[in-house]
C-alpha cells in the first residue's frame, strides 16, 4: 500500500483513477490544480505523485520544478502529451516516470509498485524474519510456522506466504502475485493463484469461507492480515 497523491484536473479522469487505486489498497488524495498540488504534497508527504502536465493554473513541468526544490518524492508523469521532446523536458525537469494517456489502473499500479521498490530503503534487510500475528516467516532457514507450529510447505507456497506477509494489511492482486512471485504473465484466466492460496488456507488452518489470515478481497486480491489486530 502507498500513499498516492493524483494532480489531475480533469474530474472524470482523477475519480476514476482515485477509485482504482483506492481499490487496490492505496491511500489517494488528489487535485485539481498544480498549487493545491503542491501544498498537499508538502502537508501529506505522499509515497508517489501521479502528476499531469496540463494543469488549469501551471504547467506540470513549472509544478515538477518547484517540487523538486523541497522534496525528491518520485513523481509519475501522466499526460496526453506523447512527442519524444516533451517525454525528455520532463524527465530533465525531475519526472521518475512518464506515462500517455489514455492508460490503465493496472498499468498505474504496476509502476507505483517498480517506483517504490527502486526508492525503499538500501540498507533494508531483505532476508529479515516476518511475524504477522501467529505467523512466522524466516527466509534464510526457508522455515514457517504458526503458533508455534512449523509449516509444510512447497517452495512456491513458502514465497507465497512471504510476498503476502511483507505486504501484510495490503490488498495485493493476482496480476501481482503472477508476476512477482511465479515471474510469469497474467493472463486473467490463469488458476495457478487460487490453488496455492487454497493450498495454503488448508495449512493454515483456514478456509476461504471462514478465514483467519487471508482475506480475499473480490474482483481485487487477497489480503493477509493479523487475526487479532486484523490489519
Amino acid at each position: 500500500m502507498a500513499k498516492v497523491l493524483i494532480v489531475e484536473d480533469d474530474s472524470t479522469i482523477r475519480t476514476s483513477v482515485v477509485r482504482a487505486l483506492s481499490e487496490r489498497g492505496h491511500v489517494v488524495t488528489s487535485s485539481a490544480t498544480a498549487m493545491e498540488g503542491l501544498k498537499l504534497a508538502v502537508a501529506e508527504k505522499p509515497d508517489v505523485i501521479l502528476l499531469d502536465l496540463g494543469l488549469p493554473d501551471l504547467d506540470g513541468r513549472e509544478m515538477l520544478r518547484m517540487l523538486r526544490a523541497v522534496s525528491q518524492v518520485p513523481v509519475i508523469v501522466v499526460t496526453a502529451r506523447r512527442t519524444e521532446d516533451e517525454i525528455v523536458r520532463a524527465l530533465d525537469a525531475g519526472a521518475d516516470d512518464y506515462v500517455v494517456k489514455p492508460y490503465g489502473a493496472s498499468q498505474i499500479d504496476a509502476r507505483i509498485r517498480a517506483i517504490l521498490r527502486r526508492s525503499g530503503a538500501p540498507d533494508e534487510p531483505r532476508d529479515a524474519a516476518v511475524t504477522v500475528g501467529g505467523l512466522r516467516i524466516d527466509p534464510r532457514s526457508r522455515v514457517a510456522s504458526v503458533d508455534g507450529e512449523p509449516l509444510d510447505l512447497t517452495p512456491r507456497e513458502f514465497e507465497l506466504l512471504h510476498y503476502l506477509a511483507v505486504r501484510a494489511g495490503e490488498v495485493v492482486s493476482k496480476r501481482e502475485l503472477l508476476t512477482e512471485v511465479w515471474q510469469v504473465p497474467y493472463t486473467g484466466v490463469d488458476k495457478t493463484v487460487d490453488v496455492h492460496l487454497s493450498w495454503l488456507r488448508r495449512k493454515l488452518g483456514e478456509t476461504a469461507q471462514e478465514p483467519r489470515y487471508l482475506y480475499t478481497v473480490r474482483r481485487v486480491g487477497v489480503r493477509l492480515v493479523d487475526p487479532d489486530g486484523r490489519s
